[in-house]
């Protein structure tokens, strides 16, 4: 019983901290926040230009569309214009309107929205939160009669779509897969305990679940602070290793993967890992991590080994991306989640980096045409990406071509996990689940346990929603 209470306190936390990775902060002002970002130079508005060739014609009666979102896609202040939004302003004067609401409230002012017939026009996806449930309420609609999948521009992409499916339709506008995380560390740190580069240890075949551990074991002292692990999503990060999410889609199907032998081998890796205790204590610290909860904390003071984190969470200035470490001195590195001994291959948890279009939209057709720019510009336009990152962000060639290598590895071994986009119940108790094994503060339990107590009730909420998505609400 007192497991289940420090399971359950670290849910609670983990839950609040979720969005967190859509890069935006609930309450952010909803004025232009455009004013200030970084513009592109001369050369890369020229790649922009010429990048604009490869559009599919067509016409916009009304180019403004409605974003709605805990965050902001209009780029902040110190924030760079992402090459398709300034190709879609520059082609058809395009304009995204914010329609703000808070990560807690998102579905519930988005079915107000819907309801009342004021529809925004697109949602994220990327968050993997929003399918299949908002395919089975309604709030979404399907895309193909606004895309065309099998175009040369979205060809490549029509798998990543397809993982997406619903009663026959597809309901994401997918850019490319993701990577969910990624292993951040500070070279500093590795370099001052004489361990070998993950990155290098990974370009050579050897970033392994036992060089990994290794690490971690001879890292973590507790007495001086010092933790191999720390963040909020490394349960998912370190379990997607096998290959096998847990709450996995297979044709149009929710399915409960918590008794699959991958799953129940790489629970049993990390359970003898935190054994260790080397996951930094949040029960001591109001269930936050290090320090006051920022991203990275730890990192940036030696203090942490590494931290399974998004790619947002270092793409970012110099300043904001401090807490782990100085980028600018070459301090910040990442590579994969490391690979099961016994396999041959890096799986990555993965997200769709994609949208959804909203039932009853206003301006689907201007939802196209900014979906064109970004597919156009992410094929055509990708140097434009790396120069902004390199000359804005202060980012080495190192990380640039590991960049490219984790988005090489996530869109040919893909791990997509439904467990937030089901439903509130299957989320909150899967939160648990997720940090059963490794949860801080004495309460992590074994795999086999963890099973036993909430396998069954996983599938009760799984059978249920299939059930619904026979016969979705109208």
């Amino acid at each position: 019983m007192n497991k289940m209470k420090i399971v359950f306190a670290g849910v609670l936390a983990l839950m609040m901290c979720a969005g967190i990775s859509a890069c935006g902060k609930d309450g952010d002002d909803a004025k232009d926040s455009s004013a200030n970002a970084i513009k592109l130079n001369e050369e890369q508005q020229a790649v922009v230009d010429e990048a604009a060739n490869k559009l599919p014609e067509m016409k916009l009666d009304n180019s403004t569309i409605k974003w709605m979102a805990h965050y902001d896609i209009n780029p902040g202040d110190g924030n760079v214009t992402p090459p398709g939004l300034q190709m879609f302003k520059d082609t058809y004067n395009g304009k995204i309107d914010f329609v703000q609401t808070t990560w807690d409230n998102r579905y519930t002012d988005l079915a107000k929205y819907v309801m009342s017939n004021d529809s925004p026009d697109f949602f994220p996806a990327s968050d993997m939160d929003g399918f299949p449930k908002g395919a089975i309420k309604g709030m979404f609609e399907p895309v193909d009669d606004y895309i065309d999948l099998s175009s040369d521009l979205w060809a490549d992409v029509k798998a990543t779509s397809d993982a997406f499916t619903f009663g026959g339709g597809h309901y994401v506008i997918p850019i490319k897969s993701s990577p969910n995380f990624v292993c951040v560390y500070n070279t500093k740190t590795i370099e001052d305990n004489g361990y070998e580069d993950p990155a290098t240890l990974y370009y050579n075949n050897e970033w392994t679940w036992s060089k990994f551990t290794e690490m971690c074991l001879d890292f973590t002292d507790s007495e001086n602070d010092l933790y191999a692990l720390d963040g909020y999503w490394y349960g998912q990060a370190l379990n997607d290793t096998c290959g096998v999410p847990l709450i996995g889609l297979v044709d149009g199907k929710v399915v409960n993967n918590m008794k699959d032998p991958g799953v129940a081998k790489v629970q049993n890796l990390m359970y003898e890992l935190q054994k260790n205790n080397v996951v930094f204590d949040r029960s001591t610290n109001n269930w936050s991590t290090r320090g006051d909860g920022a991203t990275g904390e730890g990192l940036g003071t030696y203090q942490t080994l590494f931290i399974p984190v998004g790619l947002w969470g270092i793409e970012n200035s110099p300043e904001n991306v401090k807490p782990f470490g100085d980028v600018e001195a070459g301090e910040i590195m990442f590579c994969p989640m490391p690979r099961l001994d016994d396999s041959d291959t890096h799986y990555v948890s993965a997200r769709v980096d994609g949208y959804h279009m909203v039932s009853n939209a206003p301006n689907p057709m201007g939802v196209v045409a900014y979906m064109n720019c970004l597919k156009v510009c992410d094929t055509e336009a990708s140097q434009v990406t790396e120069q902004q990152l390199r000359n804005d962000y202060k980012w080495n060639d190192e990380m640039i071509d590991m960049r490219n290598e984790v988005y090489r590895l996530v869109n040919e071994h893909p791990v997509y996990d439904f467990q937030h986009g089901v439903s509130s119940e299957l989320e909150t108790m899967m939160s648990a689940v997720n940090q059963y094994t490794m949860i801080t503060g004495g309460g992590a339990g074994t795999w086999t346990t963890c099973v036993e107590e909430n396998a069954s009730a996983v599938d009760y909420i799984i059978k249920e929603v299939n059930e619904n998505m026979e016969s979705p609400e109208k």
